[in-house]
């Protein structure tokens, strides 16, 4: 079974030392680098490459510890540079046994750089290693690197730090999980599965309809959610959903009111329920602005 390299390719609007800095320089690496916690350059001896620790948290207190070394770097007369890396790890725990790869910098006539990456490496633990590694570990790292040099990026363009673009992609991760579990849960249970009366009662309180035309409306309004909920599981441009609910919460919660003033006197009630379902979808929208993404990069040569 043959392991396809992964590559990544994008061009960057900035100086070729700034950029040479930020991917060299390992306390910079590691600050917008997915795929590394830790990187510790060794002591460097004359003559011989640099080599350097590093370490990558996978959660649970548990981490993956490597080696590496900067095998070579050439500097061609167009100003092209080229950094060669050979890495690799002794833990039985890591899917990754040692592999090879490298950063190329191209400069651009429109004063670009053109940056990419190639590598590959041998998966451990034998045929199932390497089934999960085709199937599963390598297109997560391919997308961990390409998420990576988008973050990279917009850190020599705009100026935001890797943390604070990090932080707005994951919380908008964590947001979109939350509502696409919560039209699923809303839609499936009270609606699908039970029924419940007041449900319905909403329904024939605002409606002039009789019990088995509301439990009708009902149905229809649960199959509803449940597809909002895969949307916002399936549809790329999360920021137009955060804007949808901005408009759909303050109508759901106006209807469940109006349908029975009483319902604001509960403990848990349509009126706080869909006020802090309307706050979350504000900050969604404001930090879905403009985050990094994967797609950004040519992922092959």
């Amino acid at each position: 079974m043959k392991n396809e390299p992964i590559y990544v390719e994008l061009s960057i609007d900035s100086e070729m030392d700034k950029l040479w800095n930020a991917t060299q320089n390992p306390d910079l690496h590691q600050q917008w680098d997915l795929r590394f916690s830790e990187i510790k350059y060794l002591p460097k001896e004359e003559g011989k490459p640099q080599e350097f620790l590093y370490r990558t948290n996978i959660g649970f207190g548990k981490s993956i510890e490597g080696w590496g070394k900067s095998v070579g770097s050439h500097h061609t007369e167009d100003g092209s540079k080229t950094s060669s890396l050979h890495f690799g790890t002794d833990q039985a725990i890591s899917i990754i046994k040692e592999g090879r790869g490298y950063w190329k910098y191209i400069p651009q006539s429109d004063h670009s750089i053109q940056f990419l990456t190639q590598y590959n490496y041998e998966p451990s633990f034998g045929l199932p290693g390497k089934l999960f590694d085709r199937f599963i570990f390598r297109p997560m790292m391919g997308w961990a690197t390409a998420l990576s040099f988008d973050v990279l990026k917009r850190w020599m363009e705009t100026g935001e730090t890797p943390a604070s673009q990090y932080t707005r992609f994951f919380s908008n991760v964590l947001l979109s999980f939350f509502f696409s579990f919560l039209w699923i849960y809303h839609g499936i249970v009270p609606k699908l599965i039970a029924m419940h009366p007041d449900e319905v009662l909403m329904v024939t309180n605002i409606l002039p309809l009789t019990n088995n035309e509301g439990e009708l409306i009902v149905l229809v309004a649960g199959v509803l959610e449940v597809l909002v909920g895969i949307t916002w599981m399936l549809y790329k441009n999360k920021r137009r959903l955060f804007c949808f609910q901005a408009i759909a919460f303050p109508i759901l919660m106006a209807t469940a009111i109006v349908s029975d003033i009483h319902y604001i006197f509960l403990p848990f009630n349509p009126l706080t329920f869909n006020l802090a379902l309307l706050v979350l979808s504000i900050i969604g929208i404001r930090i879905s602005a403009n985050i990094p993404t994967a797609t950004s990069c040519k992922r092959k040569p």
